[in-house]
Formats: structure tokens, sequence, C-alpha cells
């Protein structure tokens, strides 16, 4: 059993990175808690779907902006600073949304401001946080630390919007707010606990170790000399040019490149959440509940893979895997829309059931091959990619993990419309599946990818 389930290595072979585990676990508590709440106070003010849904879009904007240049910092400045910095001001935003609530200020405008602020210090805070992961436990662990990872974020989701709902409900959005600042707490304090975290430097940047002649001063010892000039260190570069040079690796790097054009087309193609209202109140029936245990789900499949990932510390194939995983995530969508077709064509409810228990198994696969896939995305950038430029990839990480979904609900929106909410989860889960062989078939020197020898 302790080859099958999760590896729990990296908690025992790093006491800084144990303590990130597990203040980042308790605060994503937290931080689902206040995304259900302020979603419930928009629509308490204005009463308005509309006026909820942009909430996204005041979050998404400044973590897609800010995602890339939050990497570059990190690869610039100590990261342990960065981290820090960017998560007070996560802290603050939270602590906005304690005091608001508190005196009833009832502004939809500072609710947008500071969901946006809050999501502006998690776009530098996220790429930071995952540049220091390898720094702390080396890169053999990296599979098992990300399954860890993967199980909080999973748990966070499950757990989260139930708490945060009922709270909202019995004690007012004050108190609720002030739940996901008291947990947010720990996270601050784990990152408080590191110690210092300078990136490396770039190749080029390194010291030369054959240095021209240098002009030398004599001493008065006449054994001693001295330079006359100090080297000059490193130039920290956090603009354009930085980004830039972070992009400019991602287009020479087949291998990275890989892991985000896979993850692009399954959540483009094949993720099925936006489906979830119709089903739940045209086809499959149950309203709210249907749509909530279909969510429910994926983020379950995603606690059990990560709950049982201990043999993926073993997997060298790193490549296959994720083509696997994501073909297998293909494969349970189109397995959820072939449901809904069946469905769709029957009216006892006493098959609708049965059908609700099929399709919900299909989307806990989803979430588990979804969780395989992460894990292993996750491993091969941070191994591959060098110290240096690991903050600014893992922003490029962020942003394609952060647009990728919301893209996705728009392609599957719009095929639901002309098609149906059947038809789109078939057809979205046969393109994905077929894309990615595709993908796989003219890249196959990601096929020969080797844990053991990561190259970008």
């Amino acid at each position: 059993m302790p080859r099958v389930l999760l590896d729990t290595r990296p908690l025992r072979v790093s006491p800084a990175y144990r303590r990130m585990f597990w203040g980042l676990g308790v605060s994503q508590i937290g931080t689902q808690v206040s995304l259900v709440a302020v979603g419930l106070e928009v629509y308490h003010l204005t009463g308005s779907t509309f006026s909820v849904g942009l909430l996204g879009i005041a979050a998404l904007v400044p973590l897609v902006v800010l995602g890339l240049y939050g990497g570059a910092l990190a690869d610039a400045f100590d990261r342990r600073t960065i981290a820090l910095a960017s998560a007070s001001v996560m802290f603050l935003a939270t602590a906005g949304l304690v005091v608001q609530a508190a005196l009833g200020l009832e502004s939809v405008t500072l609710l947008y401001a500071l969901i946006a602020v809050q999501s502006a210090g998690m776009a530098v805070n996220t790429p930071t946080r995952m540049a220091i992961i390898p720094r702390l436990i080396g890169i053999e662990l990296l599979p098992a630390a990300n399954a860890l990872g993967a199980l909080t974020g999973s748990l966070g989701l499950t757990v989260g919007p139930v708490v945060g709902a009922v709270l909202a409900a019995n004690v007012g959005f004050a108190w609720t707010y002030a739940l996901d600042l008291v947990l947010f707490s720990f996270a601050l304090y784990a990152l408080l606990r590191l110690p210092s975290l300078p990136p490396d430097r770039a190749p080029e940047a390194a010291p030369d170790p054959t240095p021209e002649p240098l002009d030398l001063v004599t001493d008065a010892d006449p054994d001693t000399v001295t330079p006359a000039v100090a080297p000059v260190p490193a130039r920290r570069r956090v603009g354009f040019a930085a980004v830039w040079e972070g992009l400019q690796f991602l287009r020479t790097r087949k291998n990275v490149r890989m892991t985000f054009l896979l993850d692009i087309v399954a959540m483009v193609s094949a993720m099925p959440r936006v489906l979830f209202p119709a089903v739940g109140a045209v086809i499959l029936g149950g309203g709210e509940a249907t749509t909530g245990s279909l969510t429910a789900a994926i983020a379950i499949g995603s606690v059990l893979a990560s709950a049982l990932s201990g043999g993926l510390t073993r997997v060298r194939r790193q490549g296959v895997a994720i083509v696997v995983a994501i073909c297998a995530f293909g494969a349970c969508t189109t397995g959820f829309g072939v449901v809904l077709l069946i469905a769709g064509r029957t009216s006892p409810d006493s098959v609708l059931l049965p059908l609700l228990i099929v399709g919900g198994l299909c989307l806990v696969g989803a979430g588990a091959a979804d969780a395989v896939s992460s894990v292993f995305r996750q491993t091969v950038l941070q191994s591959a990619t060098p110290d240096h430029l690991r903050g600014r990839l893992q922003g490029v990480f962020i942003v394609v993990v952060a647009g990728g979904p919301r893209l996705g609900d728009l392609v599957l929106g719009s095929a639901a419309t002309w098609w149906g909410e059947a038809l789109a989860a078939v057809g979205g889960g046969i393109v994905c599946v077929a894309v990615v062989l595709l993908l796989a078939g003219a890249n196959r020197g990601f096929l020969r990818y080797d844990a053991r020898h990561p190259v970008a």
C-alpha cells in the first residue's frame, strides 16, 4: 500500500517545504471560502448573475497581465522576499473585504477592486512559490510534491465553497471573510520562515573561469596584489526584456512547450463545467443540486488521484504519462456526453438517477486524469527549466492555467448553443484526443522524455 498511497517524502525531508505545504493547504480553504462569499455578496447587492460573472473578469485580467511580470520578479530578486511581499498584498486585500463588510459599505465597485488587487498579488505569489519548491526538495521528489499540492488544492475546492456558503448565510459576510484572513496567516508564517532564496545566475552571467588579466595594484607587501576594479555583478532585469527572455526559452524548448500546448488543448476542447447548469436544469434535472454534484465529481476525482499517487514518483516516461492522462481526460468527457445523449432520449425519472451516477463517475475519471496530467506537466516544467528562468516559466504556466478554462467555457458554451450540451461534450472529448495524438506524433521527442535526464 505505501507504494500506491500518496508519497509524503517531501514533507519529511524538508521542514521548510512542510511548513509551506500546511500553510498553503489551510489558506486555500480560506481562499475558496472568500470566493464563494464575495460572489454571494455581489448577488445580494445587485440581484444580477451578470454582475457576479464580472468578478471573474476582475480576477482574470490582473492574473494574466501580471503573471509573466511576476515570474520575472521571481527570477531577479530573492524569492522569499517577493513571495512575502505579494502574499502581504493578498492579505491586505482580504482585510479590505472584512472591513467593507463590517462597515456595510455595500459597494460593488469596491468589491471588484479588492478582488483585482488580491488577484494581482496571486499573479506574483504563485509563480514565485512554485519556483521555490525545487530548491527546497530537489528534482527527484517533484512528482510527489506536485501530487501533494494537487491534493490540497482539490480539498480546498471541495470543502471551501460549502463552508463559505454556510457561513455567509448564518454569520454574515464579515465573519466569513475574517475566517479567510485567519487561515491565510498560516501561509504568511510559512513564507516568513523560509531561508533566503536568491535565484541562480544565468549561465551567461556567471563569472568567467578564465578571466582576462586585470590591472593590478601593488600593496605595501610585495607578495600581495589587489584587483584595481572589482567584479561587476549580473544586472537584474525585470522589464519586458526579462519576460521576452522567458518566452524565447519557451519557443526553443519543445518539451516544455508541449506541456503548455497539451494543457490548452484539453482545457479549450474538453473541460465540460460550463455545461453543468443546463444539464441540471434541462437534461438530468435536479437544478442546483445536480450542478453542484457534477462540479464536486471533478474535484473528488482529483482528490482520489492525488491520494493514490504513490506510483507516480516512479514514472520516468513523463511525456507519455501526460499524453495518456489527457487522452483519458478527453475520453471521460466523451463518456459524459454519451450519458447526456442517452438521458436526452429517456423520460422515466427512474432511469435518470443511474445516468446521473454514471455521468458523475465519468467526471470523477476526468478529474483524476486532469490531476495526473497536472502533476507531470508541473514536474517537467520545474525540472527541465533552469533555475534562473523558473519564475518566468511559472508565470506563463499561471497564464495558461487561468486563461485556458475560461476560453474553454466560451468554446464549449458556443458549441452547446449550436448543437446542444450532449454533442458539445462528445465532440469536445473526441477533438481533445485527436489533437493530442496528432501533437504527440509530431513531437516524438516528447514521448521519449526521461525524468532521469530532463531536457527542456
